[in-house]
């Protein structure tokens, strides 16, 4: 048998199409670009795929959107914490930057509300059972903004075992009027901005009146201030981003006040 009627080797790549080549090259820069993760830990194409879904003019079902990032294996958790806030920065950022209207920002953020209401709905309650139940109000006060932010703090709040409800921009009447009736244990106000954080020093007194017994006050969000210098300029009992320090806090004053 001469060499000419030899089989070709495996493996060898003659007469190959050069549009194979690139087809090849395309595919693994997909799958390189699926596996990117952000400065923030996060998988840039998931969190890509979120922005387009809440920016989208068709039809948005949140548990739709939901399933697929579970299909991405997506914790609640990781969903609500991390990726419905890192979306929100880039809505925030495409609005600084003109890439979308006031409209736009708007319903996105609706859109995202939408689906860490219904991320919370079907989550994983994660609390001890030996733990106290805390009711907890989430309080954007006057002249603040962060609904959003404050409807991810409930969802985290919730799937740590807590009975939340919401307050937003309500006048210091009504607000007293709702600490009465519904009596809190912990009361988590939110600031973002050093200019509002009159309002909220004025909300903590309201809270603070409202009972001879005031609930645990917890004060976070966006403002870039240290801990100590929110914690003197807002009286509050404890100042954080993390609702799983609120909530520590709160059932330690509660387990203090009825020892077993």
């Amino acid at each position: 048998m001469s060499t000419d009627d030899q089989a070709e080797p495996r493996g060898a790549q003659r007469n190959r199409p050069d549009h194979v080549d690139v087809l090849a090259s395309q595919v693994i820069s997909v799958l390189q670009d699926r596996q990117a993760i952000s400065l923030d830990g996060l998988r840039q194409f998931v969190l890509d795929h979120m922005v387009r879904a809440v920016l989208s003019r068709g039809v948005f079902s949140a548990d739709a959107v939901l399933a697929e990032l579970r299909g991405y294996r997506l914790s609640t958790d990781a969903i609500i914490d991390l990726y419905v806030p890192a979306t929100a920065r880039i809505l925030g950022v495409y609005w600084e930057e003109d890439k979308i209207n006031f409209a736009e920002v708007t319903i996105g953020s609706l859109r995202l509300q939408s689906l860490v209401s219904e991320a919370s709905d079907t989550a994983r309650i994660d609390f001890q059972i030996q733990q106290p139940e805390v009711n907890a109000l989430v309080v954007v006060p006057q002249q603040e903004q962060h609904f959003l932010g404050a409807s991810v703090l409930a969802g985290q709040l919730r799937r740590l075992g807590c009975d939340v409800a919401m307050s937003y921009d309500e006048d210091f009447g009504s607000l007293t009027t709702r600490l009465i009736a519904e009596k809190p244990d912990l009361v988590l106000i939110t600031c973002a901005r050093r200019e509002t954080l009159d309002s909220v020093r004025n909300t903590v007194q309201v809270v603070r009146n409202s009972s001879a017994v005031p609930p645990t006050l917890a004060v976070g969000g966006a403002i870039k201030l240290a801990k100590e210098v929110v914690l003197e300029l807002a009286d509050a009992d404890v100042v954080t981003n993390v609702a799983e320090e609120a909530v520590a806090v709160c059932v330690k004053r509660i387990k203090s006040k009825n020892p077993v």
